[in-house]
């Protein structure tokens, strides 16, 4: 297959270092690295409209097709690299492996997962891939490995229209209790802005807080990762509540607001 992977930590990060290495040691595959040239997390799914892009071609693993950076965000990348920069279709996206999680709410903020949206939005099969836990040393030669493994599989597997946000425990792989289809948590946050002064005087704020982990339902993304179970959610960009538009319909009196 031919493989496209990005990422939202930046080109030189460790995680998409890992991952190309890995996937690109598979002599099938043709992969491709198209990145951010510095970390863009929590970009969502921003596009570079009002500025020009710039690229560069950068050196990686030999097995390694191309690789680049672009000024431009996790979605641009996609985007850009699909469009302009591989000449032939692509058959899937990579996005990762990030540093840190993209459980529950938190996909409407990442990047990764940003990215691989992007690949479903230009119709091509995506995985975002993202390594829980913020303490030790980061086990990314496993994640590499069980997306290396997934990828065999995935021609036998019709996406459609979504894409797999996958999170991966971070421990070795003796470690991990296994693989679990999972619906999105909830992942709240004790969130709240730090007020600080520079030393110019001048009063700035810094969003701050951490994950709330407790209370998370058995069974979620979220509950999941802090179990050491590998984490598969299947997710679409369609998110009408189809529940609430089966309601709304019945208010008798919402047509009638049309009428002057």
């Amino acid at each position: 297959m031919r493989i496209l992977i990005s990422n939202d930590d930046g080109i030189w990060a460790r995680g998409i270092k890992v991952l190309a290495e890995r996937i690109a040691r598979d002599s099938e595959h043709e992969v491709y690295v198209v990145a951010p040239d510095r970390e863009r997390s929590a970009t969502g799914h921003a596009l570079t409209l009002h500025k020009p892009l710039r690229v560069e071609e950068v050196e990686m693993d030999a097995k390694v097709k191309g690789a680049w950076w672009t000024t431009g965000t996790p979605s641009d990348c996609v985007k850009f690299a699909v469009g302009t920069l591989i000449t032939e279709p692509v058959d899937l996206v990579i996005s990762g492996i990030n540093s840190g999680p993209n459980l529950g709410a938190e996909i409407l903020y990442s990047g990764t997962v940003s990215a691989a949206m992007e690949g479903v939005f230009l119709d091509i099969p995506s995985i975002a891939v993202s390594m829980g836990g913020d303490k030790g040393p980061r086990h990314y030669d496993m994640a590499a490995d069980f997306i290396a493994r997934l990828v065999h599989i995935l021609p036998q597997s019709k996406l459609g229209r979504m894409f797999l946000n996958i999170n991966v425990p971070n421990c070795k792989a003796s470690d991990v209790q296994g693989v679990q289809v999972t619906k999105l948590g909830v992942r709240a946050y004790n969130d709240y802005f730090e007020k600080r002064v520079d030393p110019r005087g001048k009063v700035y704020y810094w969003l701050a807080g951490e994950a709330i982990e407790e209370g998370e339902e058995e069974g979620t993304d979220a509950w999941c990762v802090v179990h050491k179970i590998i984490s598969v959610t299947p997710i679409t960009f369609n998110m009408t509540d189809m529940n609430m538009k089966a309601q709304l319909e019945s208010w008798g009196g919402l047509k009638e607001l049309a009428k002057q």
